[in-house]
């Protein structure tokens, strides 16, 4: 194990499982992964190999054995009656006969009902009144003659999801951990490998579960298909339900008028609408009339009577184009069925999630590392819906006072669900603060420049905040930065020129970027992380074109991934240089500690392959192995600052010779890095 899994482990003792393992043990089993996630935890919570796999083989035997496969019912029924006992798993939900004065037991998989319970069981486990517990049961059968006697008798309970926990706990725990630890097992929890997310990335992922620990909470995700969009919604909580195919009748949702009986907002926590997007879905106008106003006032009518209800509406669906296209020919709701791409509907959205910045899951990405067992986290983000964070960035900052109360309430319910997700204990640093709290500004003002776009009576509305000391910061999209041209913001001329000559490849086809018409210019370079459109003949090129003699420090060309960054540096140079030009590039690096001769191997190799094109490379490694700057210095006066010297780049499948992201560099995505180009004599 890592440090981190180790510290895991070491600090939530039986209430974490490594990920890794589910899949070895479900097979065919139709269970809910918090129900394998409990028994994983029972049996394989240790770092020791021998006692995960003896575990493992624990609870497939448990499976094989007890779990009632809904097709296997009768079998078992028949196996109870002729053993006399056995046990089973299956889902137990308990409820009070007022006419008999008992409770009464309803087995999900198996169907039997009325199955007797005493008091004590009942007061031990009180979930199993409401919605029901998943279980290992002893369940035995004694026939009498007595018509109104049911035969089946429940001897013990055991849940295998869980019962309770220690919020105080929890908190007092979370305190052991730094931020960025905190943040990864979150991420190792819902089934994600950290080490290929960014920062961002990582946000987006928290970001789907607010509508699990925030009343009420609206939240769109669009993006293109295999981003993961509905896993979180249909495997990680007891407390959320997927509606495959988005579409939902009235009565199933909120209230059938025959015969009173409340839908699927009184019961769950978070309903998820699945494939919402489609141009050519229907849906029903008086739904949509319906879930604006539960939406925005948390009530919906039923006849004369007014109800309310606390589920939080989460809307998933697939974009047909790229964001480019979008931002320039319609909007980033298009896709959407035609009676939900109405802005009275819209508005009611906390936030967007731009799925275009997820990445498409592939199978590496799974976490192999520990986290929760996700039913305790799913129980503990349900309880932090009682709190309310929602104010607790007042003391540092002020939303700007032109924001709308709709505007605002997103901006605010946004923010305390990643405060409770990350800093549930309130200690939070003012640059935390200030992190989440831009964040969720972000994803409101997505909503809000698309609302302005479908409806032009919309004023226009600056998004920020105010620090105590008076300075004022403007909160942009991402898309509104990489796109000022297409965004309909208020760009200047010079941020949109700016943005040409970094962010715009096409143009690179026909020219030089607008700002280096002139030639390569001092300046400074900021770029955020999941950018795309950045490529090294954009930002080096201008600047090594003439030079004779190239010297780049860079302590981390080491591993096969930073290795392969400085040969396309240098395909950037072969792009340069005339035919006939000789160029010299030399090196400067740290010699890898455990993998020196793989690392010479690959500086040889390109040494080889630059000679015969007329690029002689050498290198050194740092005899005192201290070097920390990243630059590149030209024999015609420049110095280029890289903050993260060449390695800019997310994760990107570099065996997969049909990505493009593997091809062309300016279909990958971007970590946050800056760039400072100075004239030296």
């Amino acid at each position: 194990m890592n440090p981190l899994d180790t510290k895991i482990s070491q600090q939530f003792a039986g209430l974490v499982v490594r990920k890794d393992l589910v899949k070895l043990v479900k097979g065919n089993a139709i269970v809910p992964s918090y129900v394998l996630e409990y028994l994983l935890g029972q049996y394989c919570a240790t770092a020791d190999e021998e006692s995960i796999q003896s575990g493992i083989e624990t609870v497939k035997g448990i499976l094989a054995r007890h779990y009632v496969h809904r097709n296997e019912a009768g079998l078992v029924r028949s196996m109870i009656r002729e053993r006399g006992r056995h046990k089973v798993i299956d889902k137990v939900s308990v409820d009070l006969n007022e006419k008999r004065d008992v409770y009464e037991a309803t087995f999900s998989n198996l169907g039997i009902k009325q199955v007797l319970v005493d008091a004590d069981t009942v007061k031990r486990h009180p979930k199993l009144l409401v919605g029901g517990v998943w279980c290992i049961a002893d369940l035995s059968y004694e026939y009498s003659d007595d018509r109104n006697a049911v035969p089946w008798i429940l001897d013990s309970v055991k849940p295998i999801q869980l019962s309770s926990f220690d919020l105080d706990g929890y908190l007092a725990v979370r305190r052991e951990f730094t931020t960025d630890e905190w943040i990864d097992l979150i991420v190792q929890s819902i089934g994600f490998n950290p080490e290929f997310f960014g920062r961002r990335a990582k946000l987006m992922q928290l970001v789907r579960l607010i509508p699990y620990c925030e009343r009420n909470y609206n939240l769109i995700e669009l993006g293109p298909k295999g981003t993961g969009k509905s896993h979180i919604y249909s495997e990680f909580s007891p407390h959320g339900i997927l509606i495959s195919g988005g579409e939902v009748s009235v009565a199933k949702l909120f209230v059938n008028n025959s015969n009173g009986r409340i839908g699927l907002v009184g019961y769950w926590d978070v309903v998820a609408f699945d494939e919402f997007a489609g141009k050519k879905k229907r849906a029903d106008k008086a739904l949509v009339d319906i879930l604006k106003n539960y939406m925005a006032n948390k009530s919906f009518s039923r006849g004369i009577e007014t109800l309310g209800a606390e589920a939080s509406m989460t809307f998933v669906g697939n974009t047909q184009h790229t964001l480019p296209f979008m931002l320039k020919h319609s909007d980033l709701f298009d896709d959407l069925p035609e009676q939900y791409h109405d802005s009275a509907f819209l508005d009611r959205l906390h936030f967007y999630i731009p799925g275009w910045e997820v990445d498409i899951i592939r199978g590496e990405m799974f976490s192999a590392g520990y986290g929760f067992v996700v039913d305790y986290l799913a129980e503990i983000l349900r309880n932090l819906r009682n709190h309310d964070f929602s104010h607790l960035y007042r003391d540092h900052f002020e939303l700007f006072a032109d924001l709308s109360d709709r505007d605002r309430t997103g901006v605010q319910k946004t923010f305390s669900g990643l405060m409770k997700i990350l800093y549930p204990h309130r200690e939070a640093t003012v640059a935390e603060i200030e992190e989440l709290l831009k964040f969720a500004i972000e994803g409101r003002r997505r909503v809000k420049d698309q609302l302005m776009r479908i409806d032009p009576t919309y004023a226009e509305v600056h998004f920020g905040y105010q620090r105590r000391d008076g300075s004022k910061r403007t909160v942009k999209t991402l898309e509104e930065e990489l796109y000022p041209r297409y965004s309909g913001g208020s760009a200047s001329a010079e941020e949109m020129e700016a943005a040409d000559a970094v962010v715009q490849p096409e143009r690179l086809a026909t020219g030089s970027p607008p700002s280096l018409a002139n030639g390569p210019q001092p300046r400074h370079l900021t770029f955020q992380e999941y950018q795309r459109g950045v490529t090294y003949e954009q930002l080096f090129g201008p600047y090594l074109r003439g030079a004779q003699h190239i010297v780049v420090t860079d302590p981390y060309i080491r591993l096969f991934y930073q290795a392969r960054n400085f040969m396309e540096f240098l395909e950037t140079v072969a792009r340069q240089k005339a035919d006939d030009e000789e160029i010299a590039v030399h090196l400067v690096t740290a010699e890898d500690e455990f993998k020196g001769e793989q690392q010479r191997g690959f500086l040889e190799q390109m040494q080889t392959a630059a000679a015969a094109i007329g690029i002689q490379l050498t290198w050194e490694f740092d005899a005192t192995n201290t070097i920390h700057a990243r630059h590149i210095v030209t024999d015609h006066g420049w110095k280029i600052l890289l903050d993260r010297g060449l390695d800019i780049y997310q994760h990107y499948e570099m065996n997969d010779a049909f990505a493009f992201a593997n091809r062309l560099q300016r279909y990958r995505a971007c970590k946050a890095f800056e760039v400072t180009y100075l004239k030296i004599e």
